[in-house]
């Protein structure tokens, strides 16, 4: 144990205490400040001196990162690190450590969740059926429901979750497509999926989910046209990131049938606005950011974020390292 006292401060966090941080920081003499931060003045205010940062959803642009006087490490809470400016962190040699594998299957099977709703008219049934409509040979029901065997399934991104996604979907007979321009195709054939072009994936599938990180490179990446693509009996599932769709383009091709409808589990602007048309819309199945949660994800996500932290401050290279660059810039020890 080091005599040190490290100072690590939370810029926000949704958990109803902080027990299991405080935990594991303090067998290395770090204090845990609390702090709920709502603006990047008070993110600066509270971390400028900090050693170490945990960060959940209030953003850390580049202002902010330069403005950190003493950070070793920026823990994000979650898989996506999109709050978190990398370059200016990697710049000022910070580590950011993010925890990629904790929530695999709860994403996954919230994905499920929200294409079997489609697939079957859940919301739309249960809805009837609370109307004093018993429309149990369901002839009335403003879109048909398909036998699933047989249809096409997609993938955009086939990483950890997309992956876990398609062993569950194989079973129920759909065919399965994805596109990842980062994935080899031998990948995709363990898995029984064909690596097909983003188009392909949107022309062929009655089904499309999207798993995939935020960035510049998949912010907006469908749009209009992408929509357009698709079948106008499809169905777009988004479990990743909001603003990898264009949500304006989105409301637009609900309203006008270019497709079936969507199942939403992450929006634009979270929470939306009370006049957002997607709360409207009858096509339109929403969940709250939900789909990484369970009482087992929970405390895995903040004992892994912890150790991040922790292993910076100790001197090694945490297991979850963001950006490998900032090698460059410190010189930590690697863990056997």
């Amino acid at each position: 144990m080091t005599n040190k006292i490290f100072t690590v401060v939370t810029t926000d966090y949704n958990f109803g205490n902080l027990d299991i941080e405080k935990a594991i920081l303090s067998e290395i003499g770090a204090e845990l400040i609390p702090r709920q931060c709502h603006s990047e003045e008070e993110v600066i205010e509270a971390c400028r001196m900090a050693d170490g940062i945990f960060n959940q959803a209030v953003p850390m642009p580049r202002r902010v990162i330069e403005s950190l006087e003493r950070c070793k490490v920026i823990a994000r809470y979650g898989i996506g690190f999109d709050t978190i400016d990398v370059e200016a962190a990697t710049q000022k040699g910070i580590c950011v450590t993010n925890v990629t594998d904790y929530c695999i299957e709860e994403v996954a099977i919230h994905a499920l969740a929200l294409f079997l709703a489609c697939a079957r008219k859940i919301v739309i049934l249960n809805r009837e059926v609370k109307r004093g409509n018993w429309c149990s040979g369901v002839p009335q029901l403003p879109r048909p429901i398909f036998r699933l065997e047989g249809q096409t399934f997609g993938l955009i991104g086939f990483g950890n979750i997309g992956r876990s996604l398609a062993n569950k979907i194989k079973p129920l007979g759909l065919k399965i497509i994805a596109n990842d321009p980062y994935i080899p195709r031998e990948i995709g054939q363990t898995y029984g999926v064909e690596l097909v072009s983003l188009e392909e994936v949107l022309r062929q599938s009655d089904y499309v989910s999207l798993h995939l990180p935020l960035n510049a490179e998949t912010r907006n990446l469908i749009g209009e046209s992408q929509l357009k693509w698709m079948k106008p009996t499809a169905f777009l599932i988004n479990t990743a990131r909001g603003p990898i769709i264009d949500e304006k383009a989105l409301i637009k091709a609900l309203k006008e049938k270019w497709i079936a409808g969507a199942a939403l589990d992450v929006l634009e602007k979270e929470p939306p606005e009370p006049n957002n048309a997607l709360l409207t819309l009858d096509n339109v199945i929403l969940t709250p950011h939900a789909a990484w949660y369970s009482e087992d994800s929970v405390p895995e996500l903040r004992r892994k974020a912890a150790l991040n932290i922790r292993q910076v401050l100790e001197g090694y290279y945490p297991k979850y390292l963001v950006n490998p660059e900032v090698k460059a810039k410190v010189n930590l020890r690697s863990r056997d």
